[in-house]
């Protein structure tokens, strides 16, 4: 087992899903955290996964991209002073997963909050939805300001 050390209690790193010999692929954009950014990212991920033949995982990819680009923008954006409050999307794809990450300009780590104190909440449910579908997620800084949030999920078609 490889021991990591990460400056920041909860943080890990990014798992690496892209193979050595050159034949990983991925995907990035750069969103606005209003309506028209959400629109596109929503449009970016679902035509990648289409360009890529993962139109059977779009379902959770979709959701799982919605939901840690929601969290940038609800509490990482209003942190970003003197920055652009913009977040960037990426999607990097290995034989058998794919890694979405989603980086902002705060340095505050995402809270995952114990599932009895949102059991009636109207919201707070997105680490524990982004937790469920995905096969590992975590996040890592990235000096000198901000964090990418990520998220494993299998490719594999289910029978």
């Amino acid at each position: 087992m490889r021991t990591v050390h990460c400056a920041h209690p909860g943080e890990r790193p990014l798992p690496g899903v892209g193979s050595p010999s050159g034949s990983r692929v991925s995907a990035a954009l750069h969103i606005t955290c209003d309506s028209e950014g959400f629109a596109l990212a929503r449009a970016f991920t679902r035509g990648t996964l289409h360009d890529w033949s993962l139109d059977h995982c779009a379902d959770e990819v979709l959701l799982v991209m919605s939901e840690l680009a929601t969290n940038a923008a609800e509490h990482a954006v209003p942190q970003a002073v003197d920055r652009d409050p913009d977040v960037r999307l990426g999607l990097d794809l290995a034989p058998a997963h794919l890694l979405l990450t989603v980086s902002d300009h705060a340095d505050n780590p995402p809270v995952h909050p114990p599932a009895d104190d949102f059991a009636l909440a109207e919201s707070g449910r997105g680490l524990s939805i982004v937790d469920a579908l995905s096969e590992d997620w975590g996040w890592t800084a990235r000096p000198p300001a901000g964090k990418t949030v990520w998220a494993k999920l299998s490719t594999r078609l289910l029978t």
